[in-house]
């Protein structure tokens, strides 16, 4: 199992932890998602045999979420509360 920390923009409030976490571990080979809105990460426990960090991504982006590289490009809205 891999762990990664990933660096979620456009989370705004509870439902967005939720909407962050529904997404994540209904990627196939995710064994246990940990979302903060303080930090605005998603701590990520998967099995990277069964699934790569880009497709953490497009189940993020698809759920309307965005992933930032650089944490001072992060942008704000989107997720559930625009």
């Amino acid at each position: 199992m891999k762990t990664e920390v990933l660096d979620v923009s456009g989370m705004t409030c509870g439902g967005c932890v939720a909407s962050v976490t529904r997404a994540l571990t209904s990627v196939v080979g995710v064994d246990h998602v940990d979302v903060s809105l303080a930090e605005n990460t998603a701590n990520v426990r998967f099995d990277e045999d069964r699934v790569s960090i880009g497709a953490l991504h497009t189940a993020l982006r698809s759920a309307g979420y965005d992933v930032a590289s650089d944490p001072v490009k992060r942008r704000s809205g989107g997720g559930c509360c625009g």
